[in-house]
């Protein structure tokens, strides 16, 4: 199991740093257009044999993603505003229609997953759109993924405090252990940019911010546990090897996005 984790990240991770770092912001809108489609796919499946979500209409808000960045600034917001409000209505319409075969948890479920999965996703695509924002893309991924990578070694080695029912196999020490090391990463990475890039961002701040996505990257995780918990199931799927689903591998950074788009536009 470790051999294909190690793998698989040595596989994929190259291959998503250099479509953040070449592409421009059309094929990073079009990228996580179909990293939502694979997520959201996921998440409907979870629910297979208990629920029936409305998975078509799911997978259609996927597709707003590839058009953030065409649909004029000016226009987004209300754009937005106006998909949330058409998705609800045609949902309500999808029970109505259908006799309510589709029941209002079916839609419930489809609605949670496209704010949870498609919304938050999107704030990277928007994140990479700013000025500087292929760089401060970064600190999501680094957020998100260094926590993890820490918070297991730390807890492989020293964890001996359960930290919840929802995730047995995390400890205290390990969730610790992945905070202080995902804030270190993340100074070492501001270090490099404001260097070679000439920007200017305060450590202190990126301090603060790194410390507050490493939480909440933890909360994200326990988040989709709690979901596979429920429905017991033990991944999402098994699209990488090792990992599971695009789901269990992304789920921290898809919880932190929102989060962080907002506070590195303080920057």
């Amino acid at each position: 199991m470790k051999l294909k984790r190690i793998l698989s990240s040595l596989i994929g991770f190259p291959i998503v740093a250099l479509i953040l770092i070449l592409g421009n912001i059309y094929v990073i809108d079009v990228f996580f257009a179909i990293v939502a489609l694979i997520t959201i796919h996921e998440y409907f499946n979870s629910f297979k044999g208990k629920y029936k979500p409305v998975k078509w209409i799911g997978y259609l808000s996927c597709i707003l993603i590839a058009f953030l960045h065409i649909i004029p600034k000016e226009y987004l917001l209300y754009t937005i505003s106006l998909f949330i409000t058409v998705i609800i209505a045609v949902l309500f319409i999808q029970v109505v229609l259908s006799d309510m075969k589709t029941s209002v948890i079916d839609i419930m479920i489809t609605f949670f997953g496209i704010c949870y999965i498609v919304f938050f996703l999107s704030f990277i695509a928007l994140l990479h759109g700013i000025e500087n924002g292929k760089y401060l893309i970064w600190f999501i991924l680094i957020a998100a993924w260094g926590t993890d990578t820490f918070a297991y070694c730390v807890g492989s080695r020293c964890g001996k405090h359960k930290f919840s029912k929802i995730s047995p196999k995390k400890s205290i020490e390990g969730c610790i252990g992945g905070t202080i090391g995902a804030v270190i990463i993340t100074l070492i990475y501001t270090f490099a940019i404001n260097k070679l890039v000439g920007l200017e961002i305060s450590y202190i701040y990126i301090a603060l911010i790194g410390f507050i996505l490493s939480i909440l990257s933890q909360i994200g995780d326990l988040s989709a546990s709690s979901i596979k918990r429920a429905m017991e199931i033990k991944d999402f799927g098994n699209l990488i090897p090792g990992h599971g689903g695009m789901f269990d591998r992304i789920d921290s950074i898809i919880f932190i996005a929102p989060f962080a788009y907002f506070l590195l536009t303080l920057i």
